[in-house]
């Protein structure tokens, strides 16, 4: 498994954002280098920018967590 630092988005609902946010970062714990938690848009759907050390393995596992929203990601560098 390569470790790379990834940049992740997550556009969640603002309402489920609580129910999504404590599975997901308990999975991601120790490995966060950066995180900002932006506002919700007029149509309700709040943003978090991650920036992690990780795999695109751990990328599958957080899609399984965020079913409502959408995960986007690049690779920034290998760690």
């Amino acid at each position: 498994m390569d470790m790379q630092i990834l940049e992740v988005d997550l556009r969640i609902p603002y309402r489920e954002r609580g129910s999504v946010l404590g599975p997901l970062l308990s999975k991601v714990s120790g490995r966060i280098r950066d995180i900002h938690f932006h506002p919700p848009d007029a149509t309700g759907m709040s943003e978090v920018r991650m920036e992690l050390v990780g795999s695109k393995e751990l990328i599958q596992e957080l899609k399984k967590i965020v079913k409502e929203g959408k995960i986007s990601f690049k690779i920034l560098s290998q760690a």
